[in-house]
């Protein structure tokens, strides 16, 4: 697998920390949001699997994480009905139809640009599932395991999605991109709501 030359930068953004302590108390629909993002993230994954050039190697490496995301959308079901919870409608926040604004027309830029913010995604969620596993850790222990544990492999899905935009951009293109789809997800979660949403914003929009 192709990678860039040299690590990209952390996001400019970092979220307050006082943020996941606020979601605590409505942790029953940040539950719920999750089992819809790790449903959407497999079929994001399954449709970079008939998107992304590459070879056998570039094939299996997506089709294991859409199968990892499955696995986690059976994880958080499981984990909902334990608690008595149902699986239903939930209304999205607007961040990741915020993030794909910035995405360019044409190709190879377009997809090059929608593996990056997937990257972005992850990355937000890996440093927002830690944030809750600690938050939870003294209330809540089997969900803070559970955010632990989905932490770690959203990690694993950021390297593979910049991994696979390095295979459509130069290095020196892919950091630049990078740079400017952070700031701009920065600008994006400035401006949305704080709601109990994995990807919400700190600010008063909408």
């Amino acid at each position: 697998m192709v990678t860039a030359e040299a690590p990209l930068p952390p996001l400019p953004y970092a979220t307050p920390p006082d943020w996941a302590a606020a979601m605590v108390p409505d942790l029953g629909t940040l539950l719920l949001d999750q089992a819809h993002l790790e449903k959407k993230a497999a079929a994001g994954a399954l449709a970079f699997l008939f998107r992304v050039p590459g070879g056998a190697d570039v094939q299996r490496a997506l089709s294991a994480l859409a199968r990892e995301e499955l696995v986690h959308f059976e994880r958080t079901l499981r984990l909902l009905a334990q608690r008595g919870l149902p699986f239903a409608p939930l209304q999205p926040g607007r961040y990741a139809e915020r993030l794909k604004a910035a995405v360019r027309s044409t190709m190879p830029h377009r997809l090059a640009d929608e593996l990056l913010v997937a990257a972005i995604i992850e990355a937000r969620s890996c440093e927002r599932m830690a944030a809750m596993a600690a938050a939870l850790r003294a209330v809540d222990a089997e969900a803070a395991a559970f955010y632990g544990e989905l932490g770690e492999a959203e990690a694993r899905h950021e390297a593979l999605y910049v991994q696979l935009a390095a295979l459509l951009l130069p290095a020196d293109a892919l950091a630049a991109r990078w740079r400017e789809l952070g700031a701009h997800e920065a600008a994006v979660l400035a401006v949305l709501p704080r709601q109990p949403r994995l990807h919400s914003g700190t600010g008063s929009g909408a």
